[in-house]
Formats: C-alpha cells, sequence, structure tokens
C-alpha cells in the first residue's frame, strides 16, 4: 500500500508496476483541466493541512483492506494544465471490484483529504475550493 501527498510529479505508471500482477487493477488519473464553469483555468495551486499525508493513509489502510494492493497520491503546490493531480490505483482479483473500489477511494479523497485547490482564471481572477 502506497499513499503520498508530494509536491514532485506524479508519474501514474510508477504507481501501477507494483501491482501489476495482481490480476484485475484499475487506475484513475486527475489531471489539472483547462476550465471549470464556464471560465479559462490557468493553472492551480493546491495547498494542503498538515495532517493530509496521515489522512491519506488512513484512508488507504481502511480501503487497501478490500484490496490486493492500493496506492494513493495527491499533488500539491503549483500544477499546470495536464498535470496529474491525483492517482489512485487499486488492485483487486476482478474487475468489478476494483472499479468499484477505486471509485470509492476517489470519493474519499476528495471528500476528506484536507487540501485545497486555489484556481487562477485567465481573466485574472481567482477562486479557492474546497476551503472551509
Amino acid at each position: 500500500m502506497t499513499a503520498l501527498v508530494t509536491d514532485q510529479v506524479l508519474d501514474p505508471a510508477a504507481f501501477e508496476a507494483p501491482l501489476a500482477a495482481s490480476g484485475a487493477v484499475v487506475t484513475f488519473v486527475g489531471r489539472v483541466r483547462d476550465h471549470d464553469g464556464g471560465r479559462a483555468v490557468v493553472e492551480l495551486e493546491y495547498s494542503a493541512h498538515p495532517s493530509a499525508q496521515q489522512v491519506l493513509e488512513d484512508i488507504a489502510a481502511k480501503l487497501g483492506q478490500e484490496a490486493l494492493g492500493l496506492s494513493v497520491a495527491h499533488r500539491v503546490g503549483t500544477l499546470r494544465i495536464g498535470d496529474v493531480a491525483l492517482v489512485a490505483v487499486v488492485a483487486t482479483a476482478h474487475r468489478a471490484e476494483a472499479f468499484e473500489v477505486c471509485a470509492r477511494l476517489v470519493e474519499e479523497v476528495k471528500h476528506t483529504l484536507p487540501v485545497w485547490k486555489r484556481q487562477l482564471f485567465a481573466d485574472g481572477t481567482d477562486e479557492w475550493v474546497g476551503a472551509c
């Protein structure tokens, strides 16, 4: 099991490789898109609470009990369009389980991980997403 909050570039293949012999491997890659709500996005800045690493480890440990292997990583810092922000990889014996656990993993990360996103728009404005 791997759980990582990092400011380094995320390579999905590096998270998939250790799980390749597991049977069914499902990978979700969340990339920075160039739009949101009809507005052109230029870049994102992700900020994490100091507890983010532990929270991600807890999420991975909980859902990892349902898988043969699991890896999840979230990037922080400044990301450009197309950069990988989130990688979630789940390996199980059968595809239906892998898809289901991976979907729940992504949703749990999205709703629980204390990471906030500042979107910078082409018109010079910005917006915080997920800020309390």
